[in-house]
């Protein structure tokens, strides 16, 4: 049974994405069989970060499990490399609220049989897609930067994660987004949303020619030019991946 881990984030333009792709690069790495599944249906920036040239996609999947034609889930996904399958959506924005939010919890609790690890994007909206995949979630990991408006969202979040008695939340602060924005430091975070920040990036791990290898569709963590295997910076993101899919005993 595969885990179900949920990147999300209350604010757009933190790392999100980046983040995840980062983190199934170090999945893959340890020769995980890893599903990324694009349910940031208004943006579809996974295929757009690989640059996948896919057929198929989860609106798909979704018509043919409604309509009685699904048969496998290998149909559907696009791999991108011996590891790592995609699931993208739609570039299409207007299709995402179309999709039947029962079946979306039909494919996150099916694919779980076929992968070690499933990784959901999700758009940083706090709609009723995301309730549903925060709900068949085994853990969500929320990315949040060092910016005042994004403590103010997140400090919200936790105290409805807290609510509905969600055991595994976690938070990283990523602060490699942007080198002009350090408000605050990380004891005044946890201080003032009240909650523990499980990880942090920092600033070394900044990539200035980032918007590069996302035209190429490079996965940071796959390219040794921006991360050495022997470096810290891997290691510290090969450490996180390791933890969000470390079984409980």
């Amino acid at each position: 049974m595969g885990k179900i881990v949920t990147i999300t984030s209350r604010k757009g333009g933190v790392g999100k994405t980046t983040t995840l792709l980062n983190i199934a690069g170090c999945l893959s790495d340890l020769e995980k069989k890893v599903l990324i599944v694009d349910l940031d249906l208004y943006s579809s920036s996974i295929a757009l970060s690989l640059n996948l040239k896919n057929e198929k996609n989860i609106h798909n999947l979704v018509d043919d499990i409604v309509n009685n034609r699904f048969k496998d889930v290998e149909n559907y996904v696009t791999k991108y490399n011996k590891y790592i399958d995609v699931l993208p959506c739609d570039k299409d924005p207007r299709k995402g609220a179309r999709l039947n939010l029962k079946s979306i919890e039909q494919v996150i609790n099916m694919v779980k049989h076929s992968y070690d690890v499933v990784l959901i994007d999700t758009t940083h909206a706090l709609i009723d897609l995301n309730i549903v995949i925060y709900d068949n979630s085994d853990t969500i990991l929320n990315i949040m930067s060092n910016d005042p408006v994004d403590l103010v969202n997140t400090k919200t979040f936790v105290n409805i994660v807290l609510d509905i008695g969600f055991k595994d939340f976690r938070i990283l602060l990523n602060e490699s987004n942007s080198l002009e924005e350090k408000y605050f430091s990380v004891n005044d975070i946890r201080s003032f949303i009240g909650y523990n920040i499980n990880y942090k990036l920092g600033r070394e791990f900044y990539v200035k020619t980032i918007d590069k290898y996302v035209l190429d569709g490079k996965i940071l963590t796959l390219n040794t030019n921006v991360y050495p295997k022997d470096k810290k910076e891997y290691k510290k993101i090969l450490h996180i991946a390791e933890d969000l899919i470390r079984k409980e005993d």
